[in-house]
């Protein structure tokens, strides 16, 4: 049995990578778009462009991180806990929600939202990643 404390070497799938960039950039495309058409719209079609972009621009941002990770091979088998998925699926549309509310205010002011979603989801996807390990317990963090 190879020791447990060994190095995982991992490569990266270029493609996956070019992927993961080109929905960043259609997903930011799309989030300057949206938050002009929030800003335009008013009552009812105003929720409803505000929950259409907040998912929209949430999902481009939930993409991006996940196929970003799938770019990244490890010689073990990786999975993901699907609630923990899930849930970063949820933070990026509510994070969305929330910038996507807070520049389309009459009143701009700057706001942590962006960077917050930008540094939440990530988190959210290493927790959700796992890789079987050589030894000892079956699941681990990656």
């Amino acid at each position: 049995m190879p020791p447990v404390d060994l190095p995982l070497h991992g490569r990266y799938d270029l493609g996956l990578v070019a992927l993961s960039v080109v929905i960043a950039i259609l997903a930011s495309w799309a989030a300057l778009d949206l938050a002009g058409r929030v800003t335009a719209a008013h009552g009812r079609d105003r929720a409803f462009w505000l929950a259409g972009g907040a998912f929209a621009m949430g999902l481009g941002i939930w993409s991006m991180h996940y196929v970003g990770m799938l770019a990244f091979q490890l010689p073990v088998p990786v999975l993901y806990d699907v609630p923990t998925v899930i849930a970063s699926l949820l933070a990026a549309v509510f994070a969305s929600a929330l910038a996507l509310f807070v520049v389309s205010r009459e009143a701009l002011g700057s706001s942590p939202c962006w960077g917050a979603a930008d540094c939440a989801l990530p988190l959210r996807g290493r927790i959700s990643r796992h890789a079987e390990q050589c030894a000892g317990d079956r699941r681990g963090n990656v």
